[in-house]
C-alpha cells in the first residue's frame, strides 16, 4: 500500500491553576491559537528591542478539559487507525510538573480520571471484542530510560540495571526495537491494567531511593517512559492469510527545567543534566527533519532519539501534547514548549498498513509463478528447436533409464551419460550416491561376519576386552595361550579413519564376485574411527564383562540418594494440590452443595435445549404447514372457490385436517414456549446459587490456604488459644492485611460506582489487586521483622505503633 505524507498533530494542554495569568497567556477564538504576551523590563532602559508578543498556531488548546475529552480529542483517531494496521506514537513534552505523566497514565484512585494509557487498553479491548474475522492478539511492554540507562519496568528480575540481560536499541528492517525488553501477552483489559498498575507502583516505591525528589514535582519520575501496545489481527476469510501488525508508542518524556531557577544539585542535577541533555538532542532531531535539504539525522545520539526513529520520521502516526503551566512565573518554559511544538509539526511522516500473508498465501503465490516460468522456458524452447526438453519431476521410466546408464557407465559399457536438463543432472548423482552407500553396507556386513566391532567411546567393553586379554592397550590382538595368533589384528586406537592394514594372507578377506576393489579401495569401507574390531570368538569375553559393568551399574543406582538436611525450610504445596486437600477436609460440605447445585444447573439446562429444539421443530412444521394451506389457497383460487347457502367457502378434508393440526400445534407451541420461559428463570436462579457457591468455596479456600501454610509459625503460636494475641483481636481474616480491608472497600465500591459506569469493572479489579498485592509484601515484610526482633508489631506501611498488639 502506498505511503501518504502526513505531518505530526501537536496540541496544547494547560495544567488548571489558582494563578492563571490571563494578562499573559490569551487563547484564540477557534481554540487552535495561543498567544504570549510578556511587559517590557523598564529597568532594562528605554532601547530595548526583546520580542514581548508570540502568537502560535496547534491542532488544538485543551484547556479546563477533563481527562476523557482530552482523549478523544488526542488519541482516540490514532488508536483507531492502530486497529487496521497503522503504527501510532503520542508524547507529552513539558516542563517538569506541568502534567505529563497526569495526561498519559492518569490517577489510578478515580476511574475519570484515568489518562492515556488505561483509555487506549480499553479501546483495544473494546475493538478486539467486538471484532468477527480478524482475529486480534495483543501484547504490551513498558520501557523506563533513567541517566541514559535503559531499564525493563515488566521485567521479572530486579531491574537493578546489573542482569545478564544487556538490553540495548537495536536496528532492523522492519524499524527500531530494544534487544532484552520483554513484552507480555495480555487477553483481557484487567490484565492489561494490572501490569500497567504493578509497573507504575514498582517504579516510584521501589526505586524510590534512586530518584530523588524534586522541589517542582514530589513524585516526579525524573525519567523517559515508553508504554508500548502491540496489536496483531489475523483475517481467516482470505486464503493467503493476512496479517496486519502494528504498534502505539506511548511516550511520557521526563520533565526539562533550567538548573539556574530551580537550584538542583546533588542527585538531582545530576538527573536534570541528562534530562535535559536528551531533549536537546530530541529536538535537533526536530530540528534536522523540518529541514528537507538535511540528508543525515542523528538518531543514535541519545537513547531516546534512538528508540524513536520510527515514530518521528517513519511509518507512523504521531501525535504530541505540550503540557504548559499557566502560571506567569513559568512563562519562560511555556514559550520554550510551544516553539517546540511548533517545530514538531512542520515534520511529516509516512504512515502504511502494515500487512503481511502467511506461508500459505507464499506458497501459492511462488507456485503460481512456478508455473508461467515453466510456460515461458517451453516457450524458449520451441524458438531454438528444443522442443523435447521438459521441466517437469522425472517420471519413474525416465528414472529408471538413467539408473540403468549409471550402471552401465561404470562397467565400461558406455562413455558418457546423456543429460539435457538438470533434473537429469541431480538424478545421476543420486545413483551414484546409493551405489556407493550399497557398497559400504556389503562390505560391512561382510566384516562383521568374520569380526565383532566395539565402539572405541565404550570404555567399559573397552576395559573388559583388555582385562580378558583379548586386545593390548594399543587396541592390537594378543596370541592365545597355545601359541597360535588370532590370524587378524585390530585396528588401533588412533582417530585417523582408514589406516594402513598390515600384509597377510589370513588377513585378507575374501573378495566378493561382481566388485573390483582392490587394498586401498577397501580401505575406504574400514569401520570408522569410533569402533575396535575383534574376532567373533571373543565375543562370549566381552559380554560377560558387559553383563558385569552392567550390573555394577544398576547396585550403584540401587543405592539410596543421600538423605537431604532436615533443617532445610519446605515450601507450601501449590494451590491446586491444596484446594483438593482442601475439597476432601474443611470444605467438604461446601463442596458437596456445590456439585449438588451445579449438577441441578446442567440438569435445567439440558431440559431446556430438549424443550428448545422441540419447540423450534414444532415452529419449522407450522410453517410447512402454513405453505401447504397457502398452495391450498392458490389451487381452489385458480380453478374456482365453491360456497354453500350461507355463503361460507367449502374446503376439502385435506385442507380441514391441516388447519386442525397447525391448530394443535400451536397450542403445543405455546406450552413448550411458556415451559421455556421457566426453565430459563430456574436457570438463572440455579446459576446464581452455583456462583454464590463457587466464590465462598474460594474465598474459603483462600483463608484456610493462607492460614495454614502462609501464616509464619510464630504468628500462628500466638494465634493459638492461650497465646499472646488473645482472641478477638485481629479477624482471622485480616491476619494477613493488617490494613483496611481491599475487598470490602472493592465491594463498597461497587455499589456505588459500578451501576453507573460498567466498563469500570476491569480498572477497578486491576487497581485492587495491585493494592492487595503490595498490601500483603509490606505485612509479610512487618511480619518478617517482627519474627527477627520481639517487641512491637506495626501496622503495615505506617511509623505508628499499635499498643495493643505487644509480643513478649
Amino acid at each position: 500500500m502506498d505511503a501518504v505524507e502526513k505531518r505530526v498533530h501537536t496540541f496544547v494542554r494547560v495544567k488548571p491553576t489558582a494563578d492563571f495569568a490571563q494578562d499573559m497567556i490569551k487563547f484564540g477564538p477557534d481554540n487552535k491559537t495561543i498567544d504570549i504576551y510578556i511587559k517590557k523590563d523598564a529597568r532594562k532602559g528605554v532601547v530595548n528591542n526583546r520580542q514581548t508578543d508570540w502568537s502560535f498556531r496547534l491542532d488544538g488548546v485543551l484547556h479546563n478539559t477533563s481527562q476523557e475529552l482530552a482523549y478523544e480529542t488526542v488519541a482516540e483517531k490514532l488508536v483507531s487507525e492502530a486497529l487496521i494496521g497503522y503504527n501510532g506514537t503520542i508524547m507529552c513534552y513539558g516542563q517538569t510538573g506541568a502534567g505529563k505523566t497526569y495526561t498519559m497514565t492518569g490517577a489510578t484512585a478515580e476511574y475519570k480520571h484515568r489518562g492515556i494509557i488505561p483509555r487506549a487498553i480499553q479501546q483495544v479491548f473494546k475493538a478486539t471484542a467486538h471484532s468477527v474475522d480478524p482475529f486480534i492478539t495483543v501484547r504490551i511492554s513498558y520501557l523506563e530510560i533513567y541517566n541514559e540507562t535503559l531499564f525493563d519496568l515488566l521485567s521479572t528480575m530486579a531491574s537493578n540495571g546489573t542482569s545478564d540481560v544487556q538490553m540495548a536499541v537495536v536496528d532492523c528492517p522492519q524499524g527500531v526495537y530494544v534487544k532484552g525488553l520483554s513484552i507480555h501477552s495480555v487477553s483481557h483489559e484487567e490484565d492489561a491494567l494490572n501490569l500497567l498498575f504493578e509497573a507504575r507502583k514498582n517504579k516510584y516505591y521501589t526505586s524510590s531511593d534512586l530518584i530523588a525528589e524534586h522541589t517542582l514535582n514530589k513524585n516526579s519520575s525524573r525519567s523517559h517512559c515508553i508504554f508500548t501496545i502491540y496489536i496483531e489481527s489475523r483475517f481467516r476469510v482470505f486464503s493467503d492469510v493476512k496479517c496486519i501488525n502494528s504498534k502505539i508508542n506511548l511516550i511520557d518524556l521526563a520533565g526539562s527545567e533550567r538548573l539556574s531557577k530551580t537550584g538542583s544539585e546533588g542527585q538531582v542535577l545530576k538527573e536534570a543534566t541528562y534530562i535535559n541533555k536528551s531533549l536537546s538532542f530530541l529536538e535537533q532531531i526536530i530540528i534536522a527533519l523540518a529541514d528537507p535539504k538535511r540528508d543525515h539525522i542523528p538518531f543514535r545520539q541519545s537513547k531516546l532519539t534512538h528508540v524513536l526513529k520510527d515514530s518521528l520520521g517513519g511509518n507512523c502516526n504521531t501525535v504530541l501534547v505540550a503540557n504548559i503551566c499557566g502560571e506567569a512565573v513559568h512563562v519562560e518554559e511555556t514559550l520554550s514548549s510551544l516553539r517546540f511544538a511548533t517545530r514538531m509539526k512542520w515534520i511529516t511522516t509516512e504512515p502504511v498498513i502494515n500487512e503481511t500473508y502467511d506461508r500459505e498465501g507464499t506458497v501459492k503465490a511462488l507456485e503460481k509463478e512456478i508455473i508461467l516460468l515453466k510456460q515461458e522456458l517451453a516457450m524458449h524452447d520451441s524458438l531454438v528447436n528444443r522442443s523435447l526438453v521438459t521441466y517437469d519431476p522425472l517420471t519413474d521410466i525416465q528414472i529408471a533409464e538413467i539408473k540403468s546408464q549409471v550402471h552401465k557407465y561404470l562397467k565400461g559399457a558406455i562413455d558418457e551419460i546423456d543429460i539435457v536438463n538438470i533434473r537429469q543432472v541431480q538424478e545421476v548423482f543420486k545413483q551414484f550416491k546409493l551405489i556407493v552407500s550399497q557398497q559400504e553396507r556389503e562390505v560391512e556386513a561382510r566384516l562383521r561376519s568374520k569380526y565383532a566391532l566395539i565402539d572405541k567411546n565404550d570404555f567399559a567393553a573397552v576395559a573388559a576386552v583388555q582385562k580378558a586379554g583379548v586386545v593390548d592397550v594399543d587396541g592390537h590382538l594378543v596370541r592365545e595361550e597355545d601359541g597360535r595368533d588370532f590370524g587378524t589384528r585390530t585396528a588401533p586406537f588412533s582417530s585417523r579413519r582408514g589406516g594402513k592394514k598390515k600384509s597377510g594372507k589370513s588377513n585378507e578377506p575374501p573378495k566378493k564376485e561382481g566388485i573390483r576393489s582392490s587394498r586401498r579401495d577397501l580401505d575406504v569401507f574400514l569401520p570408522s574411527k569410533s569402533q575396535v574390531i575383534i574376532t567373533t570368538k571373543d565375543l562370549d569375553v566381552k559380554e560377560g564383562a558387559r553383563n558385569q559393568d552392567t550390573a555394577n551399574i544398576d547396585a550403584e543406582l540401587s543405592k539410596p540418594a543421600p538423605v537431604e538436611d532436615s533443617q532445610q525450610p519446605s515450601s507450601p504445596p501449590s494451590k491446586p494440590v491444596a484446594f483438593e486437600q482442601f475439597k476432601e477436609e474443611c470444605g467438604s460440605e461446601i463442596s458437596r452443595i456445590f456439585k449438588e447445585n451445579k449438577s441441578i444447573l446442567l440438569a435445567r439446562k439440558k431440559r431446556s435445549s430438549t424443550v428448545a429444539q422441540r419447540i423450534n421443530f414444532i415452529k419449522r412444521e407450522m410453517e410447512g404447514i402454513k405453505k401447504a394451506l397457502e398452495a391450498q389457497k392458490q389451487e381452489r383460487w385458480q380453478q374456482g372457490e365453491y360456497v354453500d347457502e350461507k355463503g361460507q367457502i367449502i374446503i376439502d378434508e385435506e385442507e380441514f385436517l391441516l388447519i386442525v393440526k397447525l391448530k394443535d400445534l400451536k397450542e403445543e407451541y405455546r406450552s413448550g414456549y411458556a415451559e421455556l420461559q421457566d426453565l430459563k428463570a430456574e436457570i438463572q436462579y440455579c446459576q446464581h446459587l452455583v456462583d454464590q457457591c463457587r466464590n465462598k468455596l474460594i474465598s474459603e479456600f483462600e483463608i484456610w490456604y493462607s492460614e495454614s501454610f502462609l501464616i509464619p509459625k510464630g504468628v500462628q503460636e500466638a494465634l493459638k488459644p492461650g497465646g499472646n494475641i488473645r482472641p478477638g483481636m485481629i479477624p482471622m481474616n485480616r491476619v494477613m492485611c493488617l490494613e483496611e480491608d481491599e475487598q470490602e472497600r472493592f465491594e463498597r465500591m461497587q455499589e456505588t460506582t459500578l451501576p453507573a459506569c460498567p466498563a469500570s469493572v476491569s480498572f477497578y479489579k486491576a487497581k485492587m489487586k495491585t493494592d492487595q498485592k503490595h498490601t500483603y509484601t509490606r505485612t509479610m515484610s512487618s511480619l518478617e521483622q517482627m519474627r527477627k526482633k520481639p517487641g512491637l508489631i506495626t501496622a503495615a506501611g505506617k511509623n505508628k505503633p499499635l499498643s495493643f498488639l505487644h509480643v513478649v
